[in-house]
């Protein structure tokens, strides 16, 4: 879908059923492009066939770099990962990049620009290893057997001494299903947050599936902090209020329009649906009977996106580069595979007011799509990490491509 910049996009949504053949696939979006997802404007459950139109990848020449507004620039940072995807920038400056799908941690050294930066091993040998977050003297690692600690010192080359698992076993219940498990540490409470996706789509589980979990320092007495959240996967806490955001992947199934993923402050106790119903009280179809009172407690989320635009990342924009969007979220969004008119592949910002979304969100950086025509979109990368780099530009992770991209203010 191409809208010239800065249009504003009110989506009023289309849906799904079994899964067919997509019709003609939407263009790639203009970076500046303004979106609204209405909670009150959704279709009704199948309203449309739900599609399997997964995106297609295609080999990036040189001519190939994400689209940025104006004033902006995007230049290849690093390249050669193995899907990478969460980014932590560490006090010493130091870049870590986790590699789920080769279990590892790479380390990036970064020369004086424009050389690009190489990816060296830190930490091998993990089970998927996902999120990672800094306490103190010691690096946190979360893979599918739990929470992993290893000792770190500024300067570390290379983990000096071999992980040690702080959860019980069966903390984070493996592999199967969603495997993403992303870890932040609140300073405040010396808690850690755990996030966990569910084992399928639609259907009822236990936890710690589709929930975020809570952790004492020493990985102790783990409970439930929030639930029904299909796939929570980003996390990030507000400067100044410290509290909790994540974005959720929510289900597929029920048609283009249905449901869209979201972005949202998160509740200690809160209940936000998942998978009795959608966006507070919408009910899903056959399972919202059994639960009526969960129901009835459903949290609306903060901000919505289009549906199954796979939000996979968000941070908050603390830098200098950018102060006009100090307080604002900027988040990834994967790309989608279960509607006709394939959505996503950009990052996007999310403007704050008075420390809450005000409703719409923006496309930052686009252009990992080719194609304009029918059928499955052609894609040379997908956004999946994000952070903010000590000079106030933004590093974002492309698991497609196995590339990073940092943007930045253009040159005067």
């Amino acid at each position: 879908m191409r809208s010239p910049a800065p249009a504003l996009l009110a989506l009023s949504l289309l849906v799904a059923g079994p899964f067919t053949a997509p019709p003609a696939a939407a263009q790639d979006v203009a970076p500046g492009t303004r979106f609204q997802v209405r909670p009150d404007a959704l279709p009704k459950p199948y309203a449309t066939d739900a599609v399997a139109n997964s995106s297609e990848s295609v080999a990036r020449t040189d001519a190939m770099r994400p689209r940025v507004p104006k004033g902006m620039t995007a230049t290849l940072f690093a390249t050669g990962l193995s899907g990478p995807r969460q980014i932590l920038v560490l006090p010493d400056r130091s870049i870590l990049v986790s590699e789920p799908s080769a279990g590892r941690i790479s380390r990036l050294v970064a020369p004086n620009p424009p050389a690009r930066a190489r990816a060296m091993p830190f930490l091998t040998g993990l089970d998927e290893p996902y999120g990672m977050t800094l306490r103190r003297d010691a690096l946190y690692i979360a893979d599918l057997d739990g929470l992993w600690r290893v000792p770190y010192a500024a300067g570390d080359a290379k983990a000096q001494a071999k992980p040690q698992r702080i959860t019980p076993e069966g903390a984070f219940d493996g592999g199967n299903g969603h495997h993403s498990r992303n870890v932040i540490w609140d300073p405040a409470s010396d808690r850690f947050f755990v996030s966990i996706g569910s084992r399928g789509n639609i259907a009822e589980e236990t936890a710690p599936r589709a929930t975020i979990q809570v952790f004492a320092a020493d990985g102790s007495g783990g409970r439930t902090y929030a639930s029904g959240l299909r796939n929570p996967i980003g996390l990030a806490l507000q400067p100044g209020t410290g509290r909790l955001y994540t974005v959720v992947n929510e289900r597929d199934g029920l048609g283009n329009g249905l449901v869209p993923d979201y972005l949202t402050a998160v509740r200690e106790n809160g209940f936000y649906g998942w998978p009795y119903s959608y966006l507070g009280q919408n009910p899903q179809p056959d399972l919202a009977d059994k639960q009526p009172d969960l129901v009835k407690a459903a949290i609306v989320p903060d901000l919505l996106f289009e549906s199954h635009s796979a939000p996979l990342d968000l941070v908050f924009y603390n830098g200098s580069m950018f102060p006009d969007w100090r307080g604002d979220a900027l988040v990834t969004l994967h790309g989608s595979w279960n509607r006709a008119d394939p959505i996503g592949y950009m990052v996007v910002r999310v403007p704050f007011r008075d420390g809450k979304p005000q409703g719409g969100y923006e496309a930052l950086a686009t252009g990992f799509r080719v194609n304009k025509g029918d059928g499955a979109a052609q894609v040379w990368g997908r956004p999946a990490g994000i952070a903010v780099l000590p000079d106030g530009s933004i590093l974002v992770s492309d698991d497609e491509g196995g590339t990073l991209w940092r943007i930045a203010k253009a040159a005067d």
